[in-house]
């Protein structure tokens, strides 16, 4: 699925001096993810960020764990539990269920991302700032990954 040359030529456009372009590849790209295990999948995942919304966290953390059990391969599921346990500063499971995600899916710069924020909250500099540059090598024009990389070089002196 992740080599489809669709998805490529996505990839591609990341790449684009065009902000529409890139934009467009963007969202494409999550569509794509969330979508991998069909409209039983993105119904789930959407409903266990409203249940994370509105505070039903341990039900959403339940469900996210089930959608791993039932579909080992949904990246987007692994990505999404990461960001859960994130936000709930369980940075150690994080931080698996993102190097799981870029394992499965390389091009994944949602996950390489988080993994550099993972780093960064556990004061593993040099870790974040490789993680935040293999998220910028997919999507150069992502400032936030740029900015990043600039705070943890500073934390490194």
């Amino acid at each position: 699925m992740f080599n489809d040359p669709a998805i490529q030529e996505l990839l591609q456009d990341l790449h684009s001096s065009d902000a529409r372009k890139r934009q467009n590849a963007t969202a494409r790209l999550w569509q794509i993810w969330f979508s991998q295990k069909g409209d039983t999948g993105l119904e789930t995942l959407r409903r266990t960020q409203f249940l994370i919304e509105i505070g039903e966290t341990e039900q959403a953390e339940m469900i996210l764990n089930q959608l791993i059990e039932t579909y080992p391969d949904f990246v987007e599921a692994r990505n999404q539990r990461a960001i859960y346990y994130y936000s709930q500063n369980q940075i150690y499971k994080s931080l698996q269920d993102c190097q799981k995600v870029v394992k499965l899916n390389p091009n994944h710069f949602g996950a390489w991302h988080g993994l550099g924020l993972c780093y960064a909250a556990l004061e593993e500099y040099h870790k974040a700032i490789e993680a935040f540059n293999k998220a910028l090598e997919i999507q150069p024009y992502a400032t936030i990954n740029q900015k990043l990389i600039l705070e943890c070089t500073v934390r490194l002196n």
